[in-house]
């Protein structure tokens, strides 16, 4: 006989579905969890390199702030006295007498707190203020370029410019001049408004 096609049982229906999204929503979690493990995979790994260029950048010298710009730098200004790490690095005596500073000051001298202070930066304000003497160099370096640009100029003129044309000397400018009126040119707000025809004169 012919196979016949029965329909599922009740129970053997509300078995099936559940089973398959199940299935599904726990091959999504294992991806979605496999993703979210990749990307703490390769944020500590870009965070662990990222730490090793910033060490082999600076070496043992200590980070103690934000500084101008988050960067791990060490610069001298007055505009922002505190850099994001320190001048250099530390040495035993150094660190000796940062566990001393950590007690009474008045039992440090003065040498050892010029020492200390140091260690942390490059210069004081008095020597950031202190003139550089560099508007010298920026004047030296303009004269030079403008000495090289007028024996440029010279030597151009001498050998490569042709002549100025015989039009230009006093005698044919007043010609020049001279035919303009006698054209009347410009008669309202040029040169010949400026000219008296009755008296041959200017206004």
């Amino acid at each position: 006989s012919g196979r016949t096609s029965q329909a599922p049982a009740p129970l053997d229906f509300f078995c099936i579905f559940p089973v398959r999204e199940f299935t599904e929503d726990t091959m999504a979690n294992v991806n979605l969890a496999s993703v979210v493990l990749r990307n703490a995979l390769r944020t500590k790994v870009g965070t662990r390199q990222a730490h090793d260029l910033v060490a082999e950048k600076i070496g043992k010298r200590e980070v103690v702030g934000h500084g101008w710009n988050g960067m791990p730098v060490y610069a001298d200004r007055v505009d922002y006295p505190m850099p994001a790490i320190r001048f250099k690095e530390p040495t035993r005596d150094v660190l000796a007498l940062r566990e001393k500073e950590k007690g009474d000051w008045k039992k440090l001298s003065v040498q050892e707190k010029k020492a200390l202070y140091r260690a942390s930066f490059c210069q004081t304000f008095a020597e950031m203020k202190y003139p550089t003497g560099e508007w010298k160099a920026c004047i030296g370096a303009a004269l030079i370029v403008t000495s090289m640009s007028l024996t440029g100029m010279l030597l151009l003129k001498a050998f490569v410019y042709e002549p100025i044309p015989e039009t230009f000397d006093e005698e044919h400018q007043k010609a020049q001049l001279k035919r303009m009126l006698d054209l009347n040119i410009n008669p309202i707000h040029g040169v010949s408004s400026k000219w008296d025809y009755d008296n041959n004169k200017w206004k």
